[in-house]
């Protein structure tokens, strides 16, 4: 049988994963600061019930913007990607221009719908009708953020990871000196919330002027001037976008909204626990995250190569690798969750550690399969997700109307981990079948 040490040497040979490896390294050292300092200090500056609203002002804008968003990331990567592999930087260019610029509009559009719900949101989400200020100031980060997907994938098409490192690290090294700043003279929800703010439009507006750099780079000078009859064929180029749209604003109503939800249900200080046991959870996810934005890209150029046994391999290592960080943190957290939540951010955050536990589960199951629906968008099959999203997302949702209201945050934690279980579990076997049929025919040697 081959040793440990035999299956190490062989890992550290493997330069593919070497290269998943040290990219997504760069972006766990941009992000590492950002998850953890920002979210202890701005805990005990504001108390439960500031937590609470402060996290349902940030997520209420950030799935507006979702709500509007066609995910144009997923798009530059899937087919300026594919394009590249293929060395027709035409098309590649075709296919960057048109997301930008749809990028753009849409953004525009979420900043105005964003301004107009306000009122609402701090009525009914909130509570408190003197919060629309809040979220409609918070807004202006739709607006830094204008071409943010499109930028990021760009940068990680053409394996610029580093840049994006830097640039999270600049974000989060101004945010969490604001924040710091904030704290040292008892500053309130609004100087925490400018610290966002100002954190989110530096890393926004980098991300486009080094994009574009790295674009005419990638494609050459007046690359903006390709034709859009350059791009794929358009039922297939926009029906893929269509689709991470509808899966994006499944997920954003299923998953991403939980704390808005909360707050719906019973109130910000509920949320103020929710959003602290999510911030705890964040401690197993953190290093994981970055494996999504490192991976794709890989996939997508093993599928387009129809590489099938390099890419059931590199599925096989990515999930030992995040299966062994994701059992070592999660006993951690059960060991020592309690003392961290107490120690770290207040006794009175001490009623989220529950929550936290109920979450390790649903969380747990996707930090390990984290490729699973970027195998599929790799793979072509934009649907599948969304269709499974969306049946166990709609369960969910009914259930939450019935069991939140009269069980507490509790029950929402417990319907978001059997979401993660039962959805990720179909994703996963539909993305494996469709391998195992693609590589049947013909044996790939790759």
């Amino acid at each position: 049988m081959t040793s440990i040490r035999d299956t190490l040497t062989a890992w550290r040979q493997d330069n593919l994963l070497r290269k998943v490896l040290r990219n997504t390294s760069y972006l766990f050292v941009g992000n590492t600061l950002s998850s953890v300092a920002q979210s202890i200090l701005a805990a005990r500056l504001l108390g439960v019930l500031g937590f609470g609203i402060l996290g349902t002002v940030i997520a209420f804008a950030s799935n507006v913007n979702r709500l509007l968003s066609f995910r144009m990331g997923e798009l530059v990567i899937k087919y300026m990607g594919q394009f590249l592999a293929q060395e027709k930087k035409e098309h590649a260019a075709a296919v960057l221009k048109a997301a930008a610029l749809t990028e753009t509009l849409t953004s525009v559009v979420a900043y105005l719908l964003l301004v107009l719900l306000s009122p609402w949101a701090a009525r009914y989400i909130a509570k408190d009708v003197t919060t629309a200020p809040l979220f409609t100031f918070y807004a202006l980060a739709l607006l830094t953020n204008f071409v943010a997907e499109t930028s990021t994938a760009v940068l990680q098409v053409g394996d610029h990871f580093r840049s994006q490192a830097i640039i999270n690290f600049l974000q989060s090294f101004l945010t969490v000196a604001l924040i710091a700043y904030a704290f040292l003279v008892h500053g309130n929800i609004w100087l925490v919330l400018t610290a966002y703010l100002l954190g989110k439009s530096l890393n926004g507006l980098a991300l486009a002027a080094v994009a574009l750099r790295r674009a005419g780079q990638m494609l050459g000078p007046g690359w903006w001037r390709a034709s859009f009859r350059m791009l794929p064929p358009r039922r297939e180029f926009w029906g893929f976008a269509l689709s991470t749209n509808l899966s994006a604003t499944v997920s954003m109503l299923i998953r991403d909204n939980e704390v808005v939800w909360v707050s719906y249900f019973l109130s910000p200080l509920e949320a103020g626990y929710y959003k602290l046991a999510l911030a705890v959870i964040n401690l197993m996810v953190m290093p994981i995250t970055p494996f999504i934005n490192t991976t794709f890209p890989e996939l997508t150029r093993a599928v387009a190569q129809k590489a099938w046994l390099r890419l059931r391999d590199l599925l096989k290592k990515m999930t030992v690798i995040s299966g062994a960080w994701t059992g070592a943190v999660a006993l951690a957290l059960v060991v020592a969750g309690n003392w961290l939540i107490t120690t770290f951010y207040g006794k009175e955050y001490g009623p989220a550690m529950p929550a936290a536990l109920i979450l390790l589960i649903g969380y747990g199951v996707a930090n390990v399969l984290y490729w699973n629906r970027t195998l599929l968008l790799s793979l072509g099959l934009p649907n599948y997700p969304l269709k499974a999203i969306a049946l166990t997302g709609a369960a969910k949702l009914i259930l939450g109307f019935v069991l939140v209201p009269r069980f507490g945050y509790l029950a929402e934690a417990a319907l978001l981990s059997g979401f993660f279980v039962i959805s990720i579990g179909l994703i996963v076997a539909r993305g494996l079948l469709e391998i195992r049929n693609q590589q049947s025919p013909i044996r790939n040697p790759q």
